[in-house]
């Protein structure tokens, strides 16, 4: 007689498990023994799922920017603001979600990027094609302050989302090297000059 199938929330239970852990310790340091334990799923489920660890980082990458590409759309579609004030918001989110030094689960890709990206190429692209949908979501956003007229830009929008998304990449590692929100009060400012933003936001 075949084993039972997994019940229909192991995969995703398995996957919000290991964001969870790996946002905190890393990929490499978390074996699958930690997370299934933790999540409360015999390890044969995890097979069923996933071919392997690095198969596995993989679709928790995805599922993490799928998410991540969601709650932005939902910003940027929020109605009766500019487009400068729903850029600030995002940034105030980032800044909420990134800055705590215990992310659980919240700043993934902050944690991983710069280890994983030698370790799976699977997982580097994972990264890649998520990274790449923030920045394609800023540029639009900022396109629609350029034509709401809340924002007043010299460069091209493409461009200036990608400065800006690396600038707050950056501040992200900074945040958690010197322990103080310093480096995101830096990124602000930054920010609203890099944006034509010289008046406060109504």
């Amino acid at each position: 007689m075949p084993p039972a199938a997994p019940e229909p929330d192991s995969r995703s239970t398995i996957l919000a498990t290991g964001q969870r852990i790996m946002s905190r310790k890393g990929f490499s340091a978390v074996g699958l023994t930690e997370i299934l334990k933790d999540a409360g799923v015999p390890k044969g489920s995890f097979y069923h799922y996933f071919a392997s660890k690095d198969a596995f980082g993989e679709a928790m990458l995805l599922a993490y920017f799928e998410d991540y590409h969601g709650d932005m759309d939902v910003l940027f579609a929020r109605p009766g603001l500019t487009a400068a004030e729903r850029l600030m918001l995002y940034f105030a989110a980032w800044r909420e979600t990134q800055g705590a030094f215990d992310c659980q689960g919240r700043c993934l890709a902050v944690k991983l990027g710069a280890e994983v990206a030698d370790l799976s190429e699977p997982m580097r692209l994972a990264l890649k094609a998520g990274t790449t949908g923030i920045v394609t979501r800023m540029t639009q956003a900022i396109e629609a302050g350029v034509a709401d007229r809340s924002l007043c830009v010299t460069e091209p929008p493409a461009e200036l989302a990608a400065s800006l998304y690396h600038l707050w990449l950056g501040a992200s590692v900074m945040v958690k090297i010197v322990r103080t929100q310093a480096p995101f009060e830096t990124a602000l400012r930054a920010t609203r000059q890099l944006l034509g933003m010289t008046l406060p936001l109504r």
